[in-house]
């Protein structure tokens, strides 16, 4: 344990620091939560002054600790703390306009605007599944290079809520299966949530429930300075992931609201803030921090820079060195274009007749070794969506040197602790599912989408096409949902070739995270040419020209595309020219320029789209639903032969449609 530095401060003091600001923000913004940041000052401060690894002057140190407030809803404690600590871009005058437009200080953390915020924390429960893939990535990262490069521990404040929802079974059980010891959770168990006292609606033994995942756990009095510390100590030497629940007042120090939920999600009022100030023992006005303690929190911040410094010696003379920053950044290896344009000659020359789910195992046979940083992973769904290749070794502690992780049946889990890898860094995480339980998955991918991370989602049985496990597993409409999801990228190939290329456009992206959505059922090889270019990159192409003039185009994603080509055979034997056009991403066509989109779809007015899920989004390129043969109801159980013929996705259907519109 570190000795707390000398300082003219009392802890009490700069507790106190803490607990003003979250007050003077909150009342200053007219809304927030300021009970939680008052209840969690000392334990905070604790883990700020003895305990966290960082420099405020080098917020992206890869060896630096990483802090998750979970209990985003307390958004104010992290804001106050990287003030107090000296982050320059959270200055007194960001915390002034708290949840205002533009401010830095949002109402819920959110990553990347400011240095120091590690992950968008609020929707509870996802902070915690962060914090697992992050302590899982230093395991990882760890055993790829060595300790003199990666040293570091994770760290999280989590509240009754954050444990209360369900995600959070899911990531302790992972977590302690893993035995990731270098993570701690600080539980504020203020008994409060914004009901009313927990005792409403929970009862658990949270201490219980963690040690029965695998968990060191005890419970302290969270007010207590040298009980937090004394835990913390105890945490760094555990061989299991650490749970320290910490018994707080939520609202500490108001006068008359302290301990109940007034304090939870509303200002305290002015009377209620000056009764707080004298209880205490704060004179200042708003927003002023005096020098004696705002110098203490910043030696403190300053603590971190010898460690820093001496972490880049040795970096500048490690042998990765090169490896080791080319992962930072991000970049892929030299040989991967190459690669990937060797492997793309092969499947056109080979044109396999095998399901999507298939071709990109091929894919991976491939790429997977070229790239350490992939790691992946399924939810119990191996063997069905082809995730593994022959050659990754199964992540199993204490040999974290693997680059596949069976998450089990934790969808929740495992798409949380995704987003956990790709935040820590030097990781690109891709994790499997049937498509239709994205719905287990949406929280997660919704958030690695406002956060722009490279996070790649492989979701495999993607239609009707599924067959016999019937309607509770044959989506319909999740593209659809999937798609109206910002900054996600929703990849639908058709065959081998396509395949490829989209799994490639996903690596290369460095912003958005990307579903890959797969068949169960084999499709034929479309494209029977080689070309240098990724034609799915843009997003959409004509895969199939017109013979003569351009009458009626198909539109077609996935599956679908092959009937497509089959109804543009019968369409050109009426001398009716027909292109099909390949759509497997409508975000990346979207996003190309106006020119190459009409260029693309044509001028024909028998324009008709093929796709067996919902038609919902389909009228931006087709005009109406009506335009779109695909599924008004749910599936069934059947063989997917039969299927495609009782709701009528068939060739002859979709050029009857077409000839409809000429």
């Amino acid at each position: 344990m570190d000795q707390p530095p000398a300082t003219d401060a009392t802890q009490r003091d700069l507790a106190n620091a803490i607990r003003a600001l979250a007050m003077d923000s909150v009342e200053k913004a007219a809304s927030g939560h300021p009970g939680m940041p008052m209840g969690m000052a000392v334990a905070a401060t604790v883990l700020f002054q003895r305990f966290l690894k960082f420099d405020p002057t080098h917020p992206q140190w890869p060896d630096r600790d990483r802090f998750v407030l979970s209990a985003g809803h307390g958004s104010m404690l992290l804001y106050a703390l990287l003030y107090l600590t000296g982050y320059p871009e959270m200055t007194i005058d960001e915390l002034k306009r708290f949840r205002q437009l533009g401010s830095r200080a949002a109402g819920h953390p959110e990553h990347g605007h400011a240095p120091g915020i590690e992950t968008t924390t609020g929707p509870l429960g996802q902070g915690l599944g962060n914090s697992v893939g992050m302590a899982l990535a230093e395991r990882l990262l760890a055993a790829q290079f060595d300790h003199r490069l990666v040293d570091h521990r994770t760290y999280v404040i989590a509240s009754d809520g954050d444990l209360m929802e369900g995600v959070s079974h899911e990531a302790i059980s992972l977590a302690g299966h893993l035995k990731l010891n270098r993570l701690t959770v600080l539980y504020d168990d203020n008994h409060v949530s914004i009901d009313g006292p927990t005792s409403l609606a929970v009862d658990d033994d949270q201490v219980a429930r963690f040690r029965a995942c695998g968990w060191a756990a005890e419970a302290i009095d969270g007010e207590d300075g040298e009980a937090v510390a004394s835990a913390l100590e105890r945490a760094q030497h555990s061989d299991r992931p650490s749970l320290i629940a910490c018994r707080t007042t939520i609202g500490y120090g108001a006068p008359t609201k302290a301990g109940t939920a007034a304090t939870h999600g509303a200002p305290l009022g002015k009377e209620e803030v000056a009764g707080a100030r004298i209880k205490l023992g704060w004179s200042y006005e708003p927003f002023v921090i005096p020098d004696p303690i705002l110098s203490a929190w910043r030696r403190f911040g300053a603590r971190g820079a010898a460690q820093h410094q001496e972490w880049e010696r040795r970096l500048a003379t490690h042998a990765d060195r090169d490896e080791f920053e080319r992962r930072q950044m991000g970049h892929l290896p030299e040989k991967f274009d190459a690669t990937f344009a060797r492997m793309k000659r092969a499947m056109v020359i080979e044109a396999p007749r095998i399901a999507t789910r298939q071709s990109s195992q091929k894919v991976l046979e491939v790429l997977a070794p070229l790239l350490p940083e992939l790691i992946g992973g399924s939810a119990d769904l191996t063997g069905s969506n082809n995730t593994k290749t022959k050659d990754m070794a199964v992540v199993a502690p204490p040999d974290y040197r693997g680059t596949y992780i069976h998450y089990g049946v934790r969808e929740h889990a495992m798409a949380a602790a995704m987003n956990g890898m790709a935040l820590h860094g030097s990781f690109i995480p891709y994790g499997g599912s049937f498509l239709v339980f994205t719905d287990y998955c949406r929280p997660s991918i919704r958030l690695a989408s406002l956060m722009g991370q490279r996070v790649i989602f492989v979701m495999s049985h993607d239609s009707i096409g599924l067959g016999e496990d019937g309607p509770t597993h044959q989506p319909v409409e999740h593209l659809a949902a999937l798609r109206a999801i910002p900054n996600l990228l929703v990849f639908r190939p058709a065959d081998t070739v396509e395949t490829a290329e989209c799994r490639v456009r996903a690596l290369q992206e460095l912003h958005h995270p990307s579903i890959i959505v797969l068949t169960r059922q084999a499709l034929p090889s479309l494209r029977l040419k080689y070309g240098k270019e990724n034609l799915s990159a843009s997003g959409g192409y004509v895969l199939a020209r017109a013979e003569g003039r351009r009458q009626a185009t198909i539109l077609a994603t996935g599956s679908e595309v092959s009937i497509a080509v089959a109804a543009r055979d019968l369409l050109q034997k009426e001398n009716i020219g027909t292109a099909v056009v390949s759509l497997p991403c409508w975000e990346l066509f979207d996003a190309q320029p106006e020119s190459y989109r009409r260029k693309v779809l044509g001028r024909a007015r028998g324009r008709v789209a093929v796709e067996a899920a919902t038609p919902f989004g389909w009228e931006r390129y087709v005009g109406s639903a009506d335009a779109v043969v695909g599924m008004r109801s749910y599936g069934a159980s059947a063989p997917a032969g039969d299927l495609f013929k009782h709701f009528g996705i068939t060739a002859e259907v979709v050029a009857a449609a077409a000839k409809a519109r000429l």
